[in-house]
């Protein structure tokens, strides 16, 4: 990139454009490195730190966006940023139709905007918005404004233009928009715990045969693709080219409301390591604290709803007690594992056909205990020190329940069916400890070890320890058609 250049775009840039192009570039570069910019130039030190001005597309479509039409003079003639933008979207439509709400926004408006706002976001925060864009950006904090959930924005601002309303409605309602990519880590906790609240994703019809995105044809699972799509099997590995890669969801159920189900100490740990490492894989972390069953189901529900289009892969991990094929909400009922993939497939997410699923569940699955052979029989010190550790199980009672498989899911379980999974209440899950510590070591080799051969020595880890006198052996079950492999970023 021409810094010769960049600087006179920083010139000719007014200090509230620059204010635009931070908000716009929320979704790709994080909050926190966006605070404190006052001059177009760090931005670009950040965009250039993202890997987003290799070329000019994406400062492109910025200055587009804020019809510095001017300034695109500057930018090398032979770019064709429109074209190339339409088959490989990267500037979040959602911000750019905040952006135009901003712009037409009267400061009368903004100001019964604001006083409205006031009890939800506070009146503090609302002095310090000199803009549309400001109190935007306060909503996002308290997730009450998010791609997803425009409900509260479109109320108020139907209450005193119903122009802007509309804007907000048209991309409501858009069903062939842009894919949309959302905020870093969101911590959605259990009462008194301060969070933010998913809500309702926005209500967009997409069928199974209907194409979404240019370039994609998304089939039903009863009729074949006559037409070979963009996903079919050209190359042996799954693609991973967005920033962020993905999401990566994390249900840590650690407090049960009845008195069957202990509280599951030490799990916190297993939530710390996988936000810490798939943080640092360049996923955006989703975290969610003591669900009930109910809750589990409609949370994902939603998150099936969501558009993964920008998205190159899903993971969720669920720690909980558990059940043959089963793991329990923090109600103490019953969430089958089917009804946790099911939100993903094809059908439910049209938007990840084609991009692997990873599902790690950290639960027993049963009351039995895998067995072992040892050289020699434990001695009466080795007996004491197992009545003295610090190991749990995560267990329940057994009922049966299958789970249908289909393409591009894999389901990490940590123990095999009918059997016990162990965890330690200090540091942690056997099993999600040493999954982490082999996709670290993977991510940081040379090696392009894929998520399967990494799967083989969780396995193989696993299974030399010996566990309150027992053993405990993971089981990962799979439908990937191609390897993946997961490096840092």
């Amino acid at each position: 990139m021409d810094r010769l250049m960049l600087s006179r775009i920083d010139e000719d840039l007014e200090s509230s454009e620059v204010a635009s192009l931070c908000f716009l570039c929320r979704d790709v570069i994080k909050r926190k490195r966006l605070e404190g910019i006052s001059n177009a130039k760090d931005l670009f030190q950040r965009l250039e730190e993202n890997g987003l001005l290799e070329n000019n597309l994406f400062l492109f479509e910025l200055l587009q966006t804020i019809r510095r039409a001017d300034l695109l003079d500057l930018l090398e003639p032979d770019s064709s940023p429109p074209e190339v933008a339409d088959a490989n979207p990267i500037l979040s439509e959602y911000r750019v139709m905040l952006y135009k709400v901003d712009q037409d926004i009267t400061q009368e408006n903004l100001t019964k905007m604001k006083f409205i706002l006031g009890p939800l976001l506070g009146r503090r925060q609302m002095e310090t918005c000199k803009t549309a864009l400001d109190v935007f950006a306060e909503m996002e904090k308290t997730g009450s404004l998010s791609p997803t959930n425009l409900r509260e924005l479109h109320t108020v601002v139907q209450g005193f233009d119903h122009q802007l309303a509309s804007t907000i409605q048209r991309y409501i309602d858009g069903a062939t928009r842009r894919p949309q990519t959302t905020g870093s880590h969101v911590n959605i906790g259990s009462p008194g715990r301060v969070s933010n609240t998913s809500q309702p994703p926005v209500d967009v019809s997409i069928y199974e045969t209907q194409s979404r995105y240019r370039g994609m044809s998304v089939c039903s699972d009863s009729e074949p693709n006559i037409n070979p799509s963009p996903l079919s099997d050209h190359t042996e590995y799954y693609s991973l080219i967005h920033k962020p890669r993905g999401l990566c969801v994390v249900i840590n159920n650690e407090d049960f409301l009845g008195r069957e189900l202990r509280n599951r100490k030490g799990t916190q740990e297993d939530e710390n390591a996988l936000c810490s490492l798939f943080s640092r894989l360049g996923f955006t972390m989703l975290v969610y604290n003591n669900l009930t069953a109910e809750a589990m189901q409609q949370e994902l529900q939603k998150l099936g709803s969501r558009n993964f289009g920008n998205d190159d892969a899903l993971v969720v991990c669920v720690l909980s007690h558990g059940e043959m094929e089963c793991v329990f909400g923090s109600d103490e009922q019953r969430v089958c594992i089917t009804d946790l993939t099911q939100p993903f497939t094809s059908r439910g997410a049209p938007s990840l056909a084609g991009k692997p699923k990873l599902f790690f569940i950290q639960a027993c699955q049963g009351s039995g205990y895998q067995g072992g052979s040892l050289p020699h029989p434990p001695s009466p010190a080795q007996e004491e020190g197992v009545r003295q550790s610090r190991l749990e199980e995560d267990a329940g009672p057994i009922k049966g329940e299958t789970v249908p498989w289909e393409a591009d899911f894999l389901l990490g379980m940590a123990t095999v069916p009918q059997c016990k999974s162990f965890r330690n209440t200090s540091t942690g899950s056997i099993y999600i400890q040493q999954l982490c510590t082999q996709l670290e070591r993977s991510a940081e080799s040379l090696a392009n070890d894929d998520i399967l051969t990494v799967l083989t020595r969780v396995n193989r880890e696993v299974s030399k320890g010996i566990y309150k006198n027992h053993k405990q052996m993971p089981q990962p079950k799979y439908t990937l058609t191609k390897k993946l492999v997961l490096k840092f970023v």
